[in-house]
């Protein structure tokens, strides 16, 4: 402040008197606060604000213009701290509103991640799914005297790294299902291709009422319960020794199939259905097809689901007796995941002709479930006619298996986990020689621990397999170990 403004403001009060001694009172008024703000003795906020008073006071002159209060936006916030569960409520209200105005819903559950409209005609569900083993002395079941001999082998594997795609659309019981089978493991001298990604299943069922629909695509075919259980539901590592000899696996085709009598003691599946018979995404090389056929007797009214132990803990005594049938001319003796294959002893498919062999096969299954217990087994009889060389080969195979999960008798034993033992036998033609035949037996004790059922497990089983070569006149047997972590996602 100027030493004239200092001047000013101290003798303001009597400048004010003099003023108003020689003018009117609110000309007076004016006037001195023009002068007061010509030599900045008050701001122009405080002019406009005392300009249009009635009368002025010495008071009001010296009085501090208000202050301007700047407040920072942080300086507004206020902390309020909600009770937990009010807050809980709150975001459970909000993804309540969202949820309702979106025409899609997302959810979880046994079949993975689902996206469905709302009014429930379209649905879409994703999972993935991995197998990681460790097998010693080999991972495969020795067939012959010379995988009994070979130089052991400790290994590592991803057996099955899977991605499922299934759903329904238009309508609820039109649904659909893939399956991508995204990097097999492969042995070291094999080529890469056999590790590719391939899509294994494909199929469309059209399943309006229970007593019939019509599925059509890929798949494995509903012949034996082994093999129609997945991979992922087994109760060992890996299915019997019987499994390579006697599955249809997966073919393209066309199927009738329902279920009548529904809860009574007369409940009945039925199965019946027209396939390529060359294997997985082959077309038929000839006019011939494979036939196929089951009949299923849910003898106590309830169907039993196509996956191995009672893991869910079955209330009510649950089971099926199944016998089945299929007829086929083609070039091939067995089938697998890969496709059209040979047995060993057999020609090839891609030296074979293309009706070469006729197969026939037969077979009874019986399984059950009961609070914690389960049973499955199965016998088959196989007929090769070999129409090129002229011979008939007959094959049989069969398997028992049983698990049980003993906490329920005994408390100390950890109810996730399941003991469990198998019994499985072949007799097949020998390979050199097929008018001879040879005898294979597997003996294998298995246990489970169950993280979250079948989505979630770790199992392990020890194996003693045996071979007797009737040609050889030898004997060999070897034990097996095996340890699994099978998970989805």
């Amino acid at each position: 402040m100027t030493f004239q403004q200092q001047v000013v403001k101290t003798f303001a009060p009597m400048l004010f008197v003099t003023v108003l001694g020689a003018q009117g009172a609110q000309a007076a008024d004016r006037e001195l606060l023009e002068i007061l703000l010509q030599n900045d003795v008050i701001t122009q906020e405080q002019f406009d604000r005392l300009v249009d008073k009635e009368s002025l006071t010495t008071a009001d002159i010296l009085a501090p213009a208000p202050e301007t209060v700047v407040v920072r936006e942080e300086e507004l916030e206020v902390d309020v701290s909600l009770d937990e569960n009010i807050q809980i409520a709150i975001d459970e209200a909000v993804a309540s509103a969202v949820s309702e105005e979106s025409p899609i819903q997302a959810s979880y559950g046994s079949k993975g991640f689902q996206l469905a409209t709302r009014d429930g005609n379209f649905a879409t569900n994703l999972q993935w799914r991995a197998q990681f083993r460790y097998s010693n002395p080999f991972g495969s079941d020795p067939r012959q005297v010379s995988n009994f001999n070979a130089d052991t082998t400790s290994s590592f594997e991803q057996r099955r790294l899977r991605m499922k795609i299934g759903g329904h659309g238009f309508q609820p019981w039109i649904k659909y299902y893939f399956e991508v089978d995204l990097q097999p493991a492969r042995d070291v001298d094999a080529d890469a291709i056999s590790s590719g990604a391939r899509v294994i299943d494909w199929r469309v069922d059209l399943a309006k009422w229970d007593w019939g629909g019509i599925r059509m695509g890929q798949w494995k075919v509903d012949f034996n319960r082994e093999r129609v259980d997945s991979s992922g539901r087994q109760q060992f590592v890996e299915r019997s020794i019987v499994n390579r000899i006697f599955t249809v696996d997966r073919q393209v085709g066309v199927q009738l199939r329902g279920r009548l009598f529904k809860g009574s003691l007369a409940d009945l599946n039925y199965y019946a259905g027209v396939f390529n018979g060359e294997g997985r995404s082959v077309k038929n090389s000839s006019d011939e097809h494979l036939y196929v056929g089951r009949l299923q007797w849910n003898f106590l009214g309830r169907q039993l689901k196509t996956r191995q132990t009672d893991v869910e803990f079955t209330e009510l005594p649950t089971g099926s007796f199944a016998v089945a049938g299929l007829t086929n001319e083609g070039p091939c003796t067995r089938w697998s995941s890969s496709g059209c294959g040979n047995l060993d002893g057999f020609a090839k498919p891609a030296t074979a002709q293309d009706d070469q062999f006729k197969i026939e096969q037969g077979l009874q299954e019986f399984a059950f479930k009961y609070r914690g217990f389960s049973v499955q087994q199965e016998w088959h009889r196989k007929f090769i006619t070999d129409r090129v060389e002229g011979t008939e080969s007959d094959l049989t195979g069969a398997y028992f298996q049983a698990g049980y999960f003993f906490h329920n008798w005994i408390d100390a034993i950890p109810a996730p986990l399941e003991f469990a033992a198998r019994y499985a036998y072949v007799k097949e033609p020998n390979k050199a020689d097929r008018m001879l035949y040879n005898e294979r037996e597997e003996f294998t004790l298995g246990a489970n621990w169950f993280f979250n059922g079948h989505r979630n497990k770790l199992t392990f089983d020890f194996s003693h397999l045996t071979l007797d070569d009737t040609l050889l006149m030898q004997k060999e047997s070897e034990n097996r170990v095996r340890l699994q972590w099978d998970v989805s996602f």
